[in-house]
């Protein structure tokens, strides 16, 4: 699945919640997310509308590294 290009922050840090991430905190314009399942995991998202493509890739890459998962799954699982 190809990485869409026209995601904003907010609805990112609403689809990754299915993961267990949830708002820690926001500054500025972003947001930083927490997981405790499969250990503590931090990531932070940029509010802009939309993301940047590289920026968007790099936090996708950097879930499915956290939960030992391949990037398409999680592609499919955040956007299908």
């Amino acid at each position: 699945m190809k990485i869409p290009r026209d995601i904003n922050g907010k609805e990112l840090a609403k689809n990754v919640k299915i993961y267990g991430y949830e708002i820690t905190r926001q500054s500025g314009s972003h947001i930083r997310l927490t997981t405790f399942s499969n250990g503590e995991h931090h990531i932070t998202i940029p509010a802009h509308n939309p993301i940047k493509l590289g920026t968007l890739n790099t936090i996708i890459n950097d879930i499915a590294q956290h939960l030992n998962k391949d990037k398409n799954e999680i592609l499919n699982e955040l956007f299908d």
